[in-house]
């Protein structure tokens, strides 16, 4: 199912920062040899300049490691921390950035997660002349990029060593990688173990830079609420849902971008439409049988719809509803936030009557939960964030 062109993707080039680029070297071998090195031709100058920066990432993570280590692993985590569930496109960015604003807050920014062995020894001088390797938004969705902008963790974990399913953006045309990483419940419990103490490592590095409520968001994280819950018993949990057939277009693109820009192939896009209503429909079906887990007092839905209608509203009644604590100091700063960016719009999607039909048949109990209809999607896509 072709929903666009894929040539309006290009690759950018070959001595471009990407994804691996931060990876460490344990991390980035893994993933080439799972994948038995199936490197297409024209880029393997982008992997071998990868493997280079892995060997000094992991010699830096080590040189870290003895001068930060010992005062970084005593830092306490929060048993409370801000986690933010919801599938990809859902407006998960947006409520992470929005939720950044608060001073009392602290997000895993994008230098740390896609430089996650070092951040600590080099975040004062190497952001200082490595901005321009970054593109100036998302390809995907034009949203603002920068080093200090908040950003998923999930990408930390990953070049960190640990298997992660975002492994598969390397190596787009082969099967989809450690998806028994998603649940996490079928993974050994050494490994399990591996990836609860590099995820705590992570955050602990995090907070010994910046002390505050951690506010984590990745879309992978909603399969996880048993594992989560044993590393933040108090947890507060925010599920953004939004219109489904537009979480699908833009999911599409989304990964389509994703493998054209940081894959080590050229992505012939096979099974992607499978995998994404697959993935959906495994998410939410985890989801449902795990939120009783959380107390209903620190679980509470959000619609993109009404985010992006109306954030200063939408943000009050989150902080009111999890007691995150006095708005008023934070809610200048979302209203110039809403300000700036009262511009921008989403990409515009077209779906065929066919594709609207079938999502709304493979998706149909999300829609009937969640109180969306099909007719609504041209409306609701086509908002922008209301000027405060």
């Amino acid at each position: 199912m072709a929903l666009e062109n894929e040539d309006c993707f290009r690759k950018p080039p070959w001595n471009r920062a990407g994804i691996w680029t931060g990876a460490n070297l344990r991390a980035l071998w893994r993933i080439l040899k799972n994948n038995r090195f199936c490197v297409h031709g024209s880029c393997w100058p982008e992997c071998l300049v990868d493997l280079a920066f892995a060997g000094v990432n992991s010699g830096l993570g080590i040189l870290q490691a003895m001068v930060y280590g010992a005062s970084a692993g005593r830092v306490r985590l929060a048993t409370d921390p801000l986690i933010i569930l919801g599938h990809w496109r859902t407006g998960t960015t947006l409520l992470h950035e929005l939720l950044a604003l608060d001073p009392r807050h602290t997000c895993p920014t994008t230098f740390q997660c896609f430089l996650p062995n070092h951040f600590l020894l080099t975040d004062r001088f190497v952001k200082r002349w490595s901005s321009f390797v970054l593109p100036p938004s998302r390809l995907f969705d034009s949203l603002q990029m920068g080093w200090d902008r908040p950003q998923e963790d999930e990408f930390a974990l990953c070049n960190m060593g640990i298997p992660s399913p975002y492994a598969t953006i390397a190596f787009p045309n082969r099967p989809p990688q450690n998806q028994d990483y998603l649940e996490l419940d079928s993974v050994p419990r050494r490994q399990r173990d591996c990836w609860k103490n590099g995820l705590r490592r992570f955050l602990q590095q995090v907070l010994y830079e910046h002390p505050g409520r951690l506010v984590l968001k990745s879309p992978t994280h909603t399969f996880r609420l048993p594992m989560l819950l044993e590393l933040f018993p108090n947890a507060c949990f925010i599920h953004m849902v939004r219109h489904p057939l537009a979480i699908f277009m833009s999911t599409m693109r989304l990964w389509k971008s994703l493998y054209v820009m940081h894959g080590y192939q050229k992505p012939d896009f096979e099974g992607l439409t499978e995998y994404v209503f697959a993935t959906f429909q495994r998410m939410h079906a985890r989801l449902e049988t795990t939120r009783s887990l959380v107390m209903k007092d620190r679980f509470m839905d959000v619609r993109y719809e009404d985010l992006v209608g109306n954030p200063i509203d939408t943000i009050q009644r989150v902080y009111s509803y999890l007691k995150l604590g006095e708005f008023n100091t934070v809610r200048p700063a979302i209203e110039a936030y809403s300000t700036r960016h009262s511009n921008h719009r989403p990409y515009p999607h077209s779906p065929t009557s066919d594709l609207a039909n079938e999502v709304f048949q493979r998706w149909k109990p999300y829609y009937e939960k969640y109180g969306y209809e099909p007719h609504q999607f041209h409306q609701q896509d086509s908002m922008r964030m209301r000027r405060t």
